[in-house]
């Protein structure tokens, strides 16, 4: 129970524990239920498991909020015991910051296979990063759901809030970047601060994804208005201005 050296005995029995203590904390393990064979981490298992717990967690936060995801409820929703939740998480704050890391990976994944890199277009791929931002498909808007619950979430935990709202802005840092290679080309109007541009421009598609998502506006009307700031950024572009 304890790296405690068992005492020695003169006489009688040989000591088992250390102390009481360890005597009692046996006593709770043997009364808890084992975790079941089939949820016995392996060498190739955690990941898989980690996965499978972490997607149980997206579907209730994108449907009924994080609120709602108690360490019993994702046990439930991945058909895991509880237990094998504890043991892969160690805690509910863990758990939500390991799937919002996993799930930011997943869409960057994803995101890589979608955007076809075209540095001859630079319009064109801006276009397509902010497609990420609108809820175009199950997969967007299921992440947008679940990002959207971080962040009610993150008002009220400044310890999630500081893995949900990074300082780097990773986002801006990356829309800001390839307007600034626009600029360089001379693809863009004059006079551009590419920062400020990529605060709007990020801002924008965020808040008009989450209209989108309440059904205050179609995605098309989002689309047109995002085209419409493009077009004005990219007036310096002589394919824009034919």
């Amino acid at each position: 129970m304890c790296p405690a050296a068992v005492p020695a005995t003169g006489r009688g029995r040989p000591a088992l524990y250390c102390s009481r203590s360890c005597q009692a904390k046996a006593y709770r393990r043997r009364k808890q239920p084992p975790v079941p064979a089939a949820e016995q981490p392996t060498a190739a298992a955690p990941l898989h498991r980690r996965r499978q717990i972490a997607e149980a967690l997206w579907r209730i936060a994108a449907e009924r909020g994080l609120h709602a995801a108690s360490l019993r409820e994702v046990a439930a929703e991945a058909g895991v015991s509880l237990r094998a939740v504890q043991y892969h998480f160690t805690s509910k704050h863990r758990l939500l910051v390991d799937a919002l890391r996993m799930l930011h990976a997943e869409n960057e994944r994803i995101a890589r296979s979608r955007i076809r890199f075209d540095a001859t277009d630079p319009r064109a791929l801006l276009r397509a990063v902010l497609d990420e931002f609108l809820p175009v498909d199950a997969q967007r808007t299921t992440a947008l759901r679940v990002f959207a619950a971080y962040y009610a979430r993150s008002l009220t935990d400044p310890a999630l809030a500081k893995v949900f709202l990074p300082d780097e802005q990773p986002l801006e840092r990356l829309v800001a970047q390839l307007i600034s290679a626009a600029q360089t080309d001379g693809r863009t109007a004059p006079g551009l601060d590419p920062w400020r541009e990529a605060d709007l421009l990020v801002s924008g598609a965020v808040g008009l994804g989450n209209d989108v998502l309440h059904g205050r506006r179609a995605l098309e009307e989002v689309r047109r208005t995002l085209d419409y700031h493009l077009d004005k950024i990219f007036a310096g572009d002589p394919r824009t201005r034919r």
